[in-house]
């Protein structure tokens, strides 16, 4: 005889499968849709380096494959990007039957500023952060020098930095489950605030690229935005 918890389970795994294949399925049909535009996109996302590059100079291609695998990089890039909101939709699907009505409310509305918050991340390191950083490294380039980046290197460079602040935005959210779960009291992680905020610092070093000002740029805001997560929290207690 079956174990009625066992076929539960192996349930739970089928539908988790279905559920990744689908969002596989969605990120390949958003890949098939980014193709035709390629070239538009990588021109958009390099358009913050080319409004400061010098008259005279341009990016470059120092490998023979480069024109046509640095587009299409980006072009998986942005298909991810576009699919996150539907891969929300499918963990929500997933998790949904477990909640209470309650639990289905706060849910909710934390899965909506989850995904609001990560692309507020990578709109505020398009043009704000991107323009400013990309700007003191062409202003420090001596005169002798040609800046002529190389597309590779300028993707690599930016989908870093997207990332880093699409994932550092998300800190509030963290924060607030973190203490509405009851997981830590708000007091003690108050008390922690020192190490936080040198911790902040530290994924700023290791997330960016290796220059002060976006390490800057990545570690301020995150602490701004774990005040602002500790100020919507609340002790479940309470």
């Amino acid at each position: 005889m079956n174990n009625p918890n066992e076929m539960t389970y192996i349930g739970h795994l089928t539908e988790l499968r279905t559920r990744i294949i689908r969002m596989f399925l969605f990120a390949g049909f958003a890949l098939i849709c980014c193709l035709p535009f390629t070239n538009e996109i990588y021109t958009f996302v390099s358009s913050p380096l080319m409004e400061l590059m010098p008259a005279g100079s341009s990016m470059i291609a120092t490998e023979v494959a480069s024109p046509f695998i640095a587009p299409l990089r980006l072009s998986i890039y942005a298909a991810l990007l576009i699919s996150v909101p539907y891969f929300f939709m499918e963990l929500w699907g997933f998790i949904s039957p477990g909640l209470y009505k309650k639990e289905k409310a706060f849910v909710i509305p934390l899965m909506l500023s989850s995904a609001i918050l990560f692309y507020a991340g990578i709109i505020f390191a398009y043009f704000i952060v991107s323009p400013i950083i990309l700007g003191f490294f062409i202003a420090a380039a001596p005169d002798s020098i040609q800046v002529m980046t190389d597309i590779n290197k300028y993707l690599d460079f930016v989908i870093k930095l997207f990332f880093a602040f699409g994932f550092a935005f998300e800190i509030p959210v963290a924060t607030f489950l973190v203490v509405n779960t009851g997981l830590i009291s708000k007091d003690s992680i108050k008390k922690m605030r020192p190490y936080l905020i040198i911790i902040f610092f530290i994924l700023g070093m290791l997330l960016t690229p290796p220059d002060i000002f976006s390490q800057l740029f990545l570690a301020i805001p995150m602490w701004l935005l774990f005040e602002v997560g500790l100020l919507i929290s609340r002790d479940p207690e309470n």
